[in-house]
């Protein structure tokens, strides 16, 4: 095969369409920091700001909550984009519905505005979840860009300000799969990563348990190269916030370099994992390209590659039929060796995504319904078979359905 970057098909959202606790730091260095981020900011040098790494006392908890997974021995429920199958993604709607369904985490996927500030989104490309192509103050931002190998026309995060943003509103990516999301449309804002940690924080606090948040570096790449990069940004957030400082994290990215970056930055501390997402092909991570470098996924996923994650990383996160592949004829098969060689290298493996729906089951555990037919008891039981693999934890467009799977 000739040799490819990142392509579409190969993000999570791409498998839509083929259906196959640190000690706080000193307020002086707060200051610091929140200057030199300021001035980042405003001059998009691109430069890496310098963020103290802090030391590593585990503080995680909240009053009188027990710290997350003690001694349950049962893999984690991520809420994937939050409650997906059942609000628009990336909306505190979303979060909310994943949170009262019992996601262990909640997952916002992170770019940047052009005037430096984190949201969520999937991606840069903005067209298929926001209602920006019907507002006409802002058609004259349709433009064209390659992002990861990725083509699209339409409208671009980096291309708006944040107020600006805050005047569009979410929609349902897949709106012939999920009519009931879609009933949802126009009602929600893009939120920014720090309206989420609040947002997380109160919720814990009211319901008494903690949540963990999950965030992905989106095209560290990109952003960089157009004077926005995420990682100080990012780092300066989860400083800045209580939260964040004392209760679980899980950072991903589909790159390296960035993920090295916040190792060097946080170092090890006891509320705080790092992720390194991978899909089983011969495909190079964009940082890894851009540097000329020869590194494939599919060469990370094997047991060397799996030791080299790990000096970096602690949790190794495959798409689901990296572990269990399918049959031909669309049923599950045999499990890989995936999961046993990457717990002998000492990571965690957390594969993405299951979603209810028909269009995305494997073929033995469809209903007879349409493409856009929730089958829940197919859903579960397809879960079960990967659960049964070994996996610690897993992404799911329905949380609700994670938690029933896992038994509880």
């Amino acid at each position: 095969m000739r040799d490819m970057t990142l392509q579409a098909r190969l993000s999570r959202r791409g498998f839509l369409g083929t259906a196959a606790a640190a000690a706080l730091l000193p307020a002086q260095a707060m200051a610091q920091a929140s200057t030199a981020l300021a001035g980042s900011t405003a001059n998009g040098s691109g430069s890496m700001l310098p963020v103290a790494a802090p030391a590593t006392p585990d503080l995680s908890g909240l009053p009188g909550v027990a710290a997350m997974g003690k001694g349950s021995g049962k893999p984690l429920v991520f809420g994937h984009r939050g409650a997906s199958a059942l609000r628009p993604e990336h909306t505190l709607a979303s979060y909310a519905r994943a949170i009262a369904d019992g996601a262990d985490y909640i997952e916002p996927d992170l770019v940047s505005t052009r005037d430096g500030v984190l949201v969520a989104r999937h991606d840069a490309f903005v067209n298929e979840t926001t209602d920006v192509a019907t507002r006409p103050e802002f058609a004259s931002r349709k433009t064209r860009k390659t992002i990861d190998g990725e083509t699209h026309e339409g409208w671009f995060v980096d291309d708006f300000t944040l107020a600006e943003l805050k005047t569009l509103r979410a929609i349902e990516r897949l709106p012939q799969l999920r009519p009931g999301s879609a009933a949802y449309n126009g009602m929600f804002q893009i939120a920014t990563f720090e309206e989420i940690i609040d947002f997380v924080a109160a919720e814990a606090a009211a319901r008494g348990r903690l949540i963990g948040i999950v965030p992905e570096l989106k095209s560290s790449t990109y952003f960089s190269s157009v004077g926005l990069p995420l990682e100080d940004r990012f780092l300066a957030i989860l400083a800045a916030h209580d939260y964040t400082r004392r209760n679980p994290v899980e950072i991903q990215s589909f790159e390296v370099s960035n993920l090295k970056y916040m190792r060097g930055k946080l170092g090890q501390r006891a509320n705080l994992r790092l992720m390194q997402l991978v899909v089983n092909e011969p495909v190079r991570p964009m940082d890894v390209a851009k540097a000329g470098g020869t590194l494939t996924y599919q060469q990370m996923c094997t047991p060397a590659g799996l030791r080299d994650i790990a000096a970096y990383a602690d949790v190794v996160a495959p798409p689901t039929r990296a572990i269990i592949p399918l049959n031909k004829d669309g049923t599950l098969g045999q499990p890989t060796a995936l999961v046993e060689d990457a717990h002998r290298a000492g990571l965690r493996v957390e594969p993405w995504t299951f979603r209810p729906e028909n269009y995305f089951l494997a073929a033995d555990f469809r209903s007879n319904g349409g493409p856009a037919a929730r089958h829940e008891a197919g859903s579960i039981a397809e879960m079960q078979r990967y659960i049964a693999t070994g996996i610690d934890g897993f992404f799911t467009d329905d949380p609700a359905l994670g938690r029933a799977a896992i038994g509880s």
